[in-house]
């Protein structure tokens, strides 16, 4: 997949249909968090990206979506719009991501974004291909 400019659609691997953007998939916006992930160790996208969705929502409780959204946290819609260095972009699993979200309808976008640093040490006992350091961001947009 190649990445997109941010509000567009994106197909991510292994879709044919491109998916809708956020405010398509989620009309009544509730609230919106950002978070950060890194794998400085191993090279693993993945890793990084479900780091950055965990730093998202990690923080938050919201008991109140039984009551905000009709049909409750089944009509919960989630779109995780997800940052990830060029490189590695094709690395990510999306359904190790997807299982970080407990509930609600969850829509992934990936693009290419995120950074791509330097470790500054390569260490084969932590799985080091390389120095590279994986960092992505994710925006996650909650409502229904």
């Amino acid at each position: 997949m190649t990445g997109a400019a941010i509000g567009a659609t994106t197909a991510p691997m292994g879709r044919s249909q491109p998916l809708m953007s956020a405010s398509e998939h989620v009309p009544n916006v509730l609230f919106i968090e950002c978070g950060f992930g890194c794998d400085q160790h191993g090279q693993t996208a993945t890793k990084a990206a479900v780091r950055a969705c965990r730093n998202a929502i990690e923080f938050n409780s919201i008991p109140s979506i039984g009551k905000l959204v009709p049909g409750g946290y089944a009509n919960m819609k989630l779109d995780v719009q997800l940052g990830v260095p060029a490189s590695y972009l094709t690395d990510v699993d999306e359904a190790t991501v997807r299982a970080v979200f407990p509930y609600g309808q969850v829509q992934i976008r990936m693009e290419a974004g995120g950074l791509l640093a330097d470790s500054g040490i390569a260490l084969e006992r932590m799985g080091d291909k390389n120095q590279d350091m994986i960092i992505c961001v994710a925006c996650v947009t909650v409502g229904y």
